[in-house]
């Protein structure tokens, strides 16, 4: 069990770095049509757009912080709910 709980860990982990990863690809600039930002887009867009209904603020969106706030929670949950299942 512990490993299948290092494993949701570390995917949680990865989706994070993919959501700051999307946050800062306009900061720099990045062509909206490399492949490689458009699989960022893709894969991040099913989270990020429910809650950009709900935390954009002016000109400020912050549907990547809200998501990653989201996913740490949804990530303790689940590993603490798998770890009091092993014992």
């Amino acid at each position: 069990m512990a490993f299948l709980v290092q494993l949701i860990n570390m995917l949680f982990s990865l989706y994070s770095l993919v959501i700051i990863a999307r946050a800062f690809l306009p900061l720099v600039g990045a062509d909206p049509f490399n492949p490689i930002v458009r699989f960022i887009y893709n894969i991040t867009e099913p989270v990020l757009a429910p809650l950009r209904r709900f935390t954009i603020i002016g000109m400020w969106d912050f549907s990547p912080l809200a998501a990653l706030i989201l996913l740490t929670i949804i990530q303790s949950v689940v590993s603490n709910l798998l770890l009091s299942i092993a014992r």
